[in-house]
């Protein structure tokens, strides 16, 4: 414990990596259930609100409602890719698998093992977190250089979300337990996101707690990556979500040292 202590704040190049490349090879092993879910679940959204509402909706904020839930829908990926994955996964390997606790009894601290979990997930966010726009390009969506930045911005959303995974992790004593935020903070943030319709068609009390809503944050940098920047707007969205990933990334570590160490 107390050499754990010593090493916190301290991230070594070799530690991150092992955490990684552990986390790579056991994704091999089951990498096609992973992708399918985490790119058919987004896809079906973006064609059942896309297809099906914008037979109804013409345009929505100057773009085709296609193009709006296509840009928007990223967000949905980041959500079930980063979040989710984490909060099932972290638990599993340090309540049932005790993984977590092979991997500290290396030369591996907390620190390093939240983080390097947090950053595989972002990876794979990033990657996936392209796939509904691709779809949305096949239908109408017109391709633009803007379009490379989203995997970078779904990699930032997704480190965040998969640090709250973790966190939320480290909370519960039981699995089940995953349905209260489930139920009452994600599924509530995943609707006021402005995945599917503009925020400004709320009430004004929701149209503020949307803005500190991380995933509209994620969807407003998507849509300017695409569509065009605004500059200061753009600052903004990117401030805040840094400053979500950071936040709940320490928190993490937090909580996480206290369940494996203390």
């Amino acid at each position: 414990m107390a050499t754990s202590r010593r090493r916190l704040g301290r991230l070594e190049r070799a530690a991150l990596q092992g955490v990684m490349v552990r986390e790579v090879v056991n994704f091999s092993s089951f990498w096609r259930s992973s992708t399918f879910s985490s790119t058919v679940d987004p896809t079906i959204y973006l064609l059942a609100f896309g297809l099906g509402f914008g037979s109804l909706v013409t345009r929505v904020a100057g773009h085709t409602y296609i193009e709006f839930v296509g840009t928007g829908i990223v967000a949905t990926t980041v959500l079930f890719s980063g979040a989710f994955t984490a909060m099932y996964s972290t638990f599993i390997k340090y309540k049932f698998q005790h993984t977590y606790d092979a991997i500290i009894a290396a030369p591996v601290d907390t620190e390093e093992l939240v983080t390097g979990e947090a950053l595989w997930v972002a990876v794979r966010t990033g990657v996936y977190g392209c796939v509904p726009m691709l779809v949305a390009v096949a239908f109408g969506l017109a391709p633009s250089w803007g379009m490379l930045l989203v995997p970078l911005i779904a990699a930032l959303a997704g480190f965040g979300w998969a640090a709250f995974g973790i966190f939320v992790a480290a909370r519960v004593s039981k699995i089940e337990s995953f349905s209260y935020w489930q139920s009452g903070l994600l599924t509530p943030m995943f609707l006021v996101a402005g995945t599917f319709f503009p925020l400004t068609a709320l009430p004004h009390w929701a149209q503020v707690v949307g803005n500190f809503n991380p995933l509209f944050h994620c969807v407003q940098l998507v849509r300017h990556a695409v569509f065009g920047t605004e500059g200061i707007a753009d600052l903004g969205h990117l401030a805040f979500l840094i400053g979500f990933a950071l936040a709940f990334w320490r928190l993490a570590i937090r909580y996480m040292e206290r369940k494996l160490i203390l």
